[in-house]
Protein backbone atom coordinates (compact mmCIF):
# COMPACT_ATOMS: atom_id res chain seq x y z
CA UNK A 1 0.00 0.00 0.00
CA UNK A 2 1.04 3.60 -0.65
CA UNK A 3 -0.72 5.31 2.25
CA UNK A 4 0.66 8.84 2.73
CA UNK A 5 3.22 8.40 -0.05
CA UNK A 6 3.67 11.43 -2.29
CA UNK A 7 3.86 10.70 -6.01
CA UNK A 8 4.70 13.26 -8.68
CA UNK A 9 3.43 11.88 -11.97
CA UNK A 10 4.75 13.37 -15.20
CA UNK A 11 2.68 12.62 -18.30
CA UNK A 12 4.29 13.28 -21.65
CA UNK A 13 2.64 13.35 -25.06
CA UNK A 14 1.61 10.16 -26.82
CA UNK A 15 -1.45 8.05 -27.44
CA UNK A 16 -0.57 5.96 -24.36
CA UNK A 17 -1.19 8.99 -22.14
CA UNK A 18 -4.77 7.79 -21.62
CA UNK A 19 -3.43 4.92 -19.48
CA UNK A 20 -2.11 7.47 -17.00
CA UNK A 21 -5.70 8.17 -16.02
CA UNK A 22 -6.05 4.61 -14.68
CA UNK A 23 -2.67 4.90 -12.98
CA UNK A 24 -3.86 7.98 -11.07
CA UNK A 25 -6.95 6.04 -9.95
CA UNK A 26 -4.84 3.11 -8.74
CA UNK A 27 -2.45 5.37 -6.86
CA UNK A 28 -5.29 7.18 -5.12
CA UNK A 29 -6.95 3.86 -4.28
CA UNK A 30 -3.77 2.80 -2.48
CA UNK A 31 -3.78 5.98 -0.40
CA UNK A 32 -1.11 7.99 -2.21
CA UNK A 33 -1.28 11.73 -2.77
CA UNK A 34 -0.72 12.47 -6.45
CA UNK A 35 0.43 15.64 -8.15
CA UNK A 36 0.57 15.61 -11.94
CA UNK A 37 2.61 17.54 -14.49
CA UNK A 38 1.36 17.46 -18.07
CA UNK A 39 3.66 18.40 -20.92
CA UNK A 40 2.22 20.59 -23.66
CA UNK A 41 1.90 17.55 -25.93
CA UNK A 42 0.22 15.49 -23.21
CA UNK A 43 -2.60 18.03 -23.10
CA UNK A 44 -3.47 16.97 -26.64
CA UNK A 45 -4.38 13.49 -25.32
CA UNK A 46 -5.69 14.02 -21.77
CA UNK A 47 -7.12 17.22 -20.34
CA UNK A 48 -5.88 19.00 -17.20
CA UNK A 49 -9.50 19.01 -15.96
CA UNK A 50 -9.69 15.20 -16.08
CA UNK A 51 -6.40 14.82 -14.25
CA UNK A 52 -7.31 17.44 -11.65
CA UNK A 53 -10.65 15.78 -10.96
CA UNK A 54 -9.07 12.36 -10.41
CA UNK A 55 -6.00 13.45 -8.46
CA UNK A 56 -7.69 16.08 -6.31
CA UNK A 57 -4.83 18.46 -7.16
CA UNK A 58 -4.50 21.12 -9.81
CA UNK A 59 -2.84 19.71 -12.94
CA UNK A 60 0.44 21.54 -13.61
CA UNK A 61 1.36 22.52 -17.14
CA UNK A 62 3.37 25.75 -17.21
CA UNK A 63 6.92 26.43 -16.07
CA UNK A 64 6.34 30.17 -15.91
CA UNK A 65 3.33 30.16 -13.60
CA UNK A 66 3.71 33.45 -11.71
CA UNK A 67 2.17 32.18 -8.48
CA UNK A 68 4.16 28.96 -8.26
CA UNK A 69 7.43 30.28 -9.61
CA UNK A 70 7.40 33.15 -7.12
CA UNK A 71 8.00 30.29 -4.66
CA UNK A 72 10.42 28.48 -7.02
CA UNK A 73 7.70 25.98 -7.85
CA UNK A 74 9.70 23.51 -9.92
CA UNK A 75 12.23 23.12 -7.10
CA UNK A 76 9.45 22.56 -4.57
CA UNK A 77 7.82 19.97 -6.83
CA UNK A 78 11.09 18.14 -7.41
CA UNK A 79 11.84 17.78 -3.71
CA UNK A 80 8.36 17.45 -2.18
CA UNK A 81 7.71 13.92 -3.40
CA UNK A 82 8.76 10.42 -2.44
CA UNK A 83 8.98 9.33 -6.07
CA UNK A 84 8.77 10.88 -9.53
CA UNK A 85 7.04 8.72 -12.13
CA UNK A 86 7.19 9.48 -15.85
CA UNK A 87 4.36 7.59 -17.60
CA UNK A 88 4.32 7.60 -20.51
CA UNK A 89 7.84 8.74 -21.28
CA UNK A 90 8.38 9.68 -24.91
CA UNK A 91 11.68 9.36 -26.74
CA UNK A 92 11.90 13.15 -26.66
CA UNK A 93 11.55 13.41 -22.88
CA UNK A 94 14.00 10.56 -22.33
CA UNK A 95 16.50 12.42 -24.53
CA UNK A 96 16.04 15.59 -22.48
CA UNK A 97 16.56 13.66 -19.24
CA UNK A 98 19.67 11.90 -20.55
CA UNK A 99 21.31 15.13 -21.66
CA UNK A 100 20.18 17.44 -18.85
CA UNK A 101 17.94 19.69 -20.95
CA UNK A 102 15.33 21.77 -19.13
CA UNK A 103 12.98 23.79 -21.33
CA UNK A 104 9.58 23.10 -19.74
CA UNK A 105 8.12 22.28 -16.34
CA UNK A 106 8.50 18.49 -16.72
CA UNK A 107 12.16 18.46 -17.80
CA UNK A 108 13.12 21.23 -15.36
CA UNK A 109 11.55 19.39 -12.45
CA UNK A 110 13.29 16.15 -13.43
CA UNK A 111 16.64 17.92 -13.63
CA UNK A 112 16.14 19.55 -10.21
CA UNK A 113 15.09 16.44 -8.30
CA UNK A 114 17.13 14.46 -5.80
CA UNK A 115 14.42 11.80 -5.40
CA UNK A 116 14.08 8.40 -7.12
CA UNK A 117 12.69 8.46 -10.66
CA UNK A 118 10.72 5.67 -12.36
CA UNK A 119 10.29 5.85 -16.13
CA UNK A 120 7.71 3.93 -18.19
CA UNK A 121 8.64 4.42 -21.87
CA UNK A 122 6.08 4.37 -24.69
CA UNK A 123 6.84 4.97 -28.34
CA UNK A 124 6.90 3.47 -31.82
CA UNK A 125 9.02 0.32 -32.04
CA UNK A 126 11.46 1.95 -34.46
CA UNK A 127 11.93 4.90 -32.12
CA UNK A 128 12.51 2.55 -29.17
CA UNK A 129 15.06 0.46 -31.08
CA UNK A 130 16.88 3.51 -32.54
CA UNK A 131 20.50 3.71 -31.42
CA UNK A 132 19.98 7.18 -29.97
CA UNK A 133 17.12 6.03 -27.73
CA UNK A 134 19.09 2.97 -26.60
CA UNK A 135 22.08 5.20 -25.77
CA UNK A 136 19.83 7.49 -23.76
CA UNK A 137 18.37 4.48 -21.97
CA UNK A 138 21.84 3.35 -20.91
CA UNK A 139 22.78 6.89 -19.79
CA UNK A 140 19.67 7.08 -17.62
CA UNK A 141 20.19 3.65 -16.11
CA UNK A 142 23.78 4.61 -15.29
CA UNK A 143 22.40 7.70 -13.54
CA UNK A 144 20.24 5.48 -11.33
CA UNK A 145 16.90 6.00 -13.09
CA UNK A 146 14.53 3.03 -12.75
CA UNK A 147 12.51 1.60 -15.64
CA UNK A 148 9.37 -0.45 -16.10
CA UNK A 149 8.69 -1.71 -19.63
CA UNK A 150 8.13 -1.11 -22.40
CA UNK A 151 5.98 -4.11 -23.31
CA UNK A 152 5.89 -5.93 -26.62
CA UNK A 153 2.73 -5.69 -28.68
CA UNK A 154 0.71 -4.00 -31.39
CA UNK A 155 1.10 -0.22 -31.59
CA UNK A 156 -1.48 2.41 -32.47
CA UNK A 157 0.50 2.82 -35.71
CA UNK A 158 -0.19 -0.87 -36.50
CA UNK A 159 3.45 -1.86 -36.09
CA UNK A 160 4.30 -4.62 -33.63
CA UNK A 161 7.25 -4.93 -31.27
CA UNK A 162 8.63 -3.42 -28.06
CA UNK A 163 7.36 0.05 -27.25
CA UNK A 164 3.93 -0.34 -25.64
CA UNK A 165 3.44 1.38 -22.30
CA UNK A 166 3.37 -1.06 -19.39
CA UNK A 167 -0.10 -1.64 -17.99
CA UNK A 168 -1.10 0.58 -15.04
CA UNK A 169 -1.02 -2.38 -12.62
CA UNK A 170 2.55 -3.20 -13.72
CA UNK A 171 3.62 0.41 -13.13
CA UNK A 172 1.87 0.35 -9.75
CA UNK A 173 3.77 -2.81 -8.79
CA UNK A 174 7.07 -1.14 -9.74
CA UNK A 175 6.13 1.92 -7.64
CA UNK A 176 5.32 -0.25 -4.64
CA UNK A 177 8.62 -2.07 -5.06
CA UNK A 178 10.63 1.16 -5.13
CA UNK A 179 8.83 2.67 -2.16
CA UNK A 180 9.16 -0.39 0.07
CA UNK A 181 10.12 1.02 3.45
CA UNK A 182 13.79 0.37 4.34
CA UNK A 183 12.76 -0.34 7.92
CA UNK A 184 10.63 -3.24 6.78
CA UNK A 185 13.04 -4.50 4.12
CA UNK A 186 14.98 -6.70 6.54
CA UNK A 187 11.87 -8.43 7.85
CA UNK A 188 10.10 -8.61 4.50
CA UNK A 189 12.74 -10.69 2.69
CA UNK A 190 11.66 -14.18 3.75
CA UNK A 191 13.04 -15.73 0.56
CA UNK A 192 16.48 -14.15 0.80
CA UNK A 193 19.10 -16.65 -0.33
CA UNK A 194 16.50 -18.83 -2.08
CA UNK A 195 16.34 -19.68 -5.78
CA UNK A 196 12.85 -19.68 -7.27
CA UNK A 197 12.13 -21.00 -10.77
CA UNK A 198 8.86 -19.87 -12.36
CA UNK A 199 7.27 -20.68 -15.71
CA UNK A 200 4.74 -18.29 -17.23
CA UNK A 201 2.77 -17.59 -20.39
CA UNK A 202 1.82 -19.95 -23.21
CA UNK A 203 3.95 -22.04 -25.51
CA UNK A 204 3.60 -21.82 -29.29
CA UNK A 205 3.83 -25.11 -31.15
CA UNK A 206 4.49 -24.57 -34.88
CA UNK A 207 2.23 -26.09 -37.51
CA UNK A 208 4.32 -24.57 -40.28
CA UNK A 209 6.46 -21.41 -40.56
CA UNK A 210 3.28 -19.26 -40.38
CA UNK A 211 0.82 -21.01 -38.05
CA UNK A 212 1.00 -22.42 -34.53
CA UNK A 213 -1.22 -23.87 -31.81
CA UNK A 214 -1.23 -22.48 -28.28
CA UNK A 215 -3.13 -22.16 -25.04
CA UNK A 216 -4.62 -18.79 -24.15
CA UNK A 217 -2.40 -17.20 -21.51
CA UNK A 218 -1.34 -13.61 -20.86
CA UNK A 219 1.42 -14.58 -18.43
CA UNK A 220 0.24 -11.91 -15.97
CA UNK A 221 -0.11 -14.23 -12.97
CA UNK A 222 3.28 -15.84 -13.47
CA UNK A 223 4.97 -12.46 -13.94
CA UNK A 224 3.25 -11.13 -10.80
CA UNK A 225 4.60 -14.11 -8.84
CA UNK A 226 8.09 -13.42 -10.20
CA UNK A 227 7.89 -9.80 -9.01
CA UNK A 228 6.59 -10.85 -5.59
CA UNK A 229 9.29 -13.50 -5.16
CA UNK A 230 12.00 -11.01 -6.14
CA UNK A 231 10.57 -8.47 -3.70
CA UNK A 232 10.73 -11.18 -1.02
CA UNK A 233 14.46 -11.42 -1.62
CA UNK A 234 14.67 -14.50 -3.85
CA UNK A 235 16.93 -15.05 -6.83
CA UNK A 236 14.28 -15.58 -9.51
CA UNK A 237 14.55 -17.36 -12.85
CA UNK A 238 11.46 -16.73 -14.97
CA UNK A 239 11.09 -19.02 -17.98
CA UNK A 240 8.55 -17.24 -20.15
CA UNK A 241 6.65 -18.22 -23.24
CA UNK A 242 5.66 -15.54 -25.80
CA UNK A 243 3.89 -12.71 -23.92
CA UNK A 244 3.60 -8.95 -24.28
CA UNK A 245 4.89 -8.13 -20.78
CA UNK A 246 7.96 -6.28 -19.61
CA UNK A 247 10.72 -8.19 -17.82
CA UNK A 248 10.27 -7.82 -14.03
CA UNK A 249 13.09 -5.77 -12.55
CA UNK A 250 15.87 -7.84 -11.03
CA UNK A 251 14.57 -11.12 -12.46
CA UNK A 252 16.52 -13.41 -14.79
CA UNK A 253 14.09 -13.87 -17.69
CA UNK A 254 14.62 -16.72 -20.15
CA UNK A 255 12.33 -16.35 -23.16
CA UNK A 256 11.27 -19.47 -25.04
CA UNK A 257 8.65 -20.39 -27.62
CA UNK A 258 7.92 -24.12 -27.54
CA UNK A 259 7.26 -26.59 -24.74
CA UNK A 260 10.50 -28.40 -25.55
CA UNK A 261 12.45 -25.14 -25.21
CA UNK A 262 10.70 -24.41 -21.90
CA UNK A 263 11.52 -27.91 -20.67
CA UNK A 264 15.19 -27.45 -21.53
CA UNK A 265 15.32 -24.00 -19.89
CA UNK A 266 13.74 -25.28 -16.68
CA UNK A 267 16.15 -28.23 -16.59
CA UNK A 268 19.07 -25.83 -16.98
CA UNK A 269 17.70 -23.55 -14.22
CA UNK A 270 17.67 -26.32 -11.60
CA UNK A 271 18.53 -26.75 -8.76
CA UNK A 272 16.05 -24.48 -7.00
CA UNK A 273 14.36 -24.21 -3.61
CA UNK A 274 10.93 -23.54 -5.12
CA UNK A 275 9.46 -24.25 -8.54
CA UNK A 276 6.20 -22.63 -9.63
CA UNK A 277 4.80 -24.07 -12.83
CA UNK A 278 2.35 -21.33 -13.86
CA UNK A 279 2.80 -21.60 -17.65
CA UNK A 280 0.00 -22.81 -19.90
CA UNK A 281 2.11 -25.39 -21.71
CA UNK A 282 0.61 -26.93 -24.84
CA UNK A 283 -0.01 -30.64 -24.18
CA UNK A 284 0.76 -31.60 -27.78
CA UNK A 285 2.97 -30.55 -30.63
CA UNK A 286 2.55 -31.13 -34.34
CA UNK A 287 4.48 -34.22 -35.46
CA UNK A 288 4.16 -33.48 -39.16
CA UNK A 289 5.17 -29.80 -39.19
CA UNK A 290 5.26 -28.21 -42.60
CA UNK A 291 8.64 -26.86 -43.65
CA UNK A 292 6.72 -24.43 -45.87
CA UNK A 293 3.29 -22.87 -45.43
CA UNK A 294 0.72 -25.66 -45.74
CA UNK A 295 -1.78 -25.06 -48.53
CA UNK A 296 -5.42 -26.13 -48.68
CA UNK A 297 -6.38 -29.32 -50.45
CA UNK A 298 -8.52 -29.22 -53.59
CA UNK A 299 -11.63 -29.55 -51.41
CA UNK A 300 -10.63 -26.45 -49.43
CA UNK A 301 -9.48 -28.27 -46.30
CA UNK A 302 -6.06 -28.33 -44.71
CA UNK A 303 -4.27 -31.68 -44.56
CA UNK A 304 -4.77 -33.63 -41.33
CA UNK A 305 -2.35 -32.81 -38.54
CA UNK A 306 -0.62 -35.50 -36.53
CA UNK A 307 0.16 -34.79 -32.89
CA UNK A 308 2.60 -36.11 -30.32
CA UNK A 309 2.77 -35.40 -26.60
CA UNK A 310 4.94 -32.60 -25.25
CA UNK A 311 7.11 -33.10 -22.15
CA UNK A 312 5.15 -32.66 -18.89
CA UNK A 313 7.37 -30.04 -17.28
CA UNK A 314 5.54 -29.89 -13.94
CA UNK A 315 5.69 -33.68 -13.59
CA UNK A 316 9.37 -33.69 -14.57
CA UNK A 317 10.16 -31.21 -11.80
CA UNK A 318 7.79 -32.72 -9.24
CA UNK A 319 9.23 -36.23 -9.63
CA UNK A 320 12.87 -35.38 -10.32
CA UNK A 321 14.99 -38.02 -8.57
CA UNK A 322 17.94 -35.74 -7.82
CA UNK A 323 17.01 -32.07 -8.16
CA UNK A 324 13.39 -31.85 -7.00
CA UNK A 325 12.91 -28.48 -5.28
CA UNK A 326 11.76 -28.50 -1.66
CA UNK A 327 8.43 -27.03 -2.76
CA UNK A 328 6.81 -27.55 -6.17
CA UNK A 329 3.64 -25.68 -7.09
CA UNK A 330 1.57 -26.54 -10.14
CA UNK A 331 -1.35 -24.69 -11.75
CA UNK A 332 -4.67 -26.01 -13.03
CA UNK A 333 -6.77 -23.79 -15.31
CA UNK A 334 -10.08 -25.60 -15.80
CA UNK A 335 -13.56 -24.91 -17.16
CA UNK A 336 -15.36 -27.86 -15.49
CA UNK A 337 -14.94 -30.03 -12.38
CA UNK A 338 -12.24 -27.72 -11.06
CA UNK A 339 -11.46 -29.46 -7.78
CA UNK A 340 -11.58 -33.00 -9.18
CA UNK A 341 -9.23 -32.17 -12.05
CA UNK A 342 -6.87 -30.25 -9.73
CA UNK A 343 -6.69 -33.14 -7.23
CA UNK A 344 -5.88 -35.54 -10.05
CA UNK A 345 -3.06 -33.26 -11.25
CA UNK A 346 -1.69 -33.00 -7.71
CA UNK A 347 -1.12 -36.77 -7.65
CA UNK A 348 -0.15 -37.27 -11.30
CA UNK A 349 2.47 -34.52 -11.36
CA UNK A 350 3.94 -35.18 -7.90
CA UNK A 351 3.64 -31.55 -6.82
CA UNK A 352 2.99 -30.18 -3.33
CA UNK A 353 0.26 -27.69 -4.23
CA UNK A 354 -2.01 -27.01 -7.14
CA UNK A 355 -3.22 -23.44 -7.64
CA UNK A 356 -6.55 -24.01 -9.37
CA UNK A 357 -8.80 -21.50 -11.07
CA UNK A 358 -11.92 -21.51 -13.22
CA UNK A 359 -11.06 -19.93 -16.57
CA UNK A 360 -14.49 -20.21 -18.17
CA UNK A 361 -15.02 -17.22 -20.50
CA UNK A 362 -17.59 -15.62 -18.19
CA UNK A 363 -15.04 -15.34 -15.33
CA UNK A 364 -12.81 -12.91 -17.25
CA UNK A 365 -9.74 -14.42 -15.54
CA UNK A 366 -7.95 -15.44 -18.74
CA UNK A 367 -6.04 -12.33 -19.78
CA UNK A 368 -7.58 -10.18 -17.02
CA UNK A 369 -6.00 -8.51 -14.01
CA UNK A 370 -7.85 -10.44 -11.29
CA UNK A 371 -7.93 -14.05 -10.19
CA UNK A 372 -9.91 -16.30 -7.88
CA UNK A 373 -7.96 -19.39 -6.87
CA UNK A 374 -8.14 -22.48 -4.72
CA UNK A 375 -5.03 -23.93 -3.15
CA UNK A 376 -5.23 -27.72 -3.41
CA UNK A 377 -3.04 -29.78 -1.07
CA UNK A 378 -3.09 -33.44 -0.14
CA UNK A 379 -4.78 -32.66 3.16
CA UNK A 380 -7.33 -30.09 2.02
CA UNK A 381 -8.51 -27.15 -0.08
CA UNK A 382 -8.33 -23.44 0.69
CA UNK A 383 -10.46 -21.00 -1.32
CA UNK A 384 -9.22 -17.46 -1.80
CA UNK A 385 -11.53 -14.57 -2.71
CA UNK A 386 -11.41 -12.66 -6.00
CA UNK A 387 -8.21 -10.59 -5.84
CA UNK A 388 -5.91 -8.62 -8.15
CA UNK A 389 -3.29 -10.97 -9.57
CA UNK A 390 -0.57 -8.99 -7.76
CA UNK A 391 -2.24 -9.75 -4.41
CA UNK A 392 -2.65 -13.42 -5.30
CA UNK A 393 1.08 -13.48 -6.04
CA UNK A 394 2.00 -11.80 -2.76
CA UNK A 395 -0.17 -14.18 -0.72
CA UNK A 396 1.23 -17.17 -2.56
CA UNK A 397 4.84 -16.09 -1.98
CA UNK A 398 4.12 -15.47 1.70
CA UNK A 399 2.63 -18.96 2.03
CA UNK A 400 5.59 -20.53 0.24
CA UNK A 401 8.09 -18.81 2.55
CA UNK A 402 6.17 -20.04 5.58
CA UNK A 403 6.10 -23.60 4.21
CA UNK A 404 9.84 -23.66 3.57
CA UNK A 405 10.49 -22.48 7.11
CA UNK A 406 8.22 -25.13 8.60
CA UNK A 407 9.79 -27.86 6.43
CA UNK A 408 13.26 -26.98 7.65
CA UNK A 409 12.17 -27.01 11.28
CA UNK A 410 10.88 -30.56 11.10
Amino acid sequence: MLTNKRILLIISGGIAAFKAIDLVRLLKKQGASVKVILTKSACEFVTPLTISTLSGEAALTELFDLTREAEIGHIELSRDADLLVVAPATANLMAKMAHGLADDLASTTLLATDKPVLVAPAMNVRMWEHLATQRNLEYLKADGVHFVGPNHGLMACNEEGPGRLSEPDEILAAINNLLEAPSSAKISKPLAGRHVVITAGPTHEPIDPVRYIANRSSGKQGYAIARAARQAGAQVTLVSGPVGLADPEGVNVVRVETAQEMHEAVTKALPADIAIMAAAVADWKVANQGKEKIKKNADGRLPALEFEENPDIARFVGTHPAQRPMLVVGFAAETTNLEAHAKAKLVKKGVDWIVANDVSPETGIMGGNRNEVRIIEAHGIESWPDLPKEEVAEKLVERMAERLTSMEQV
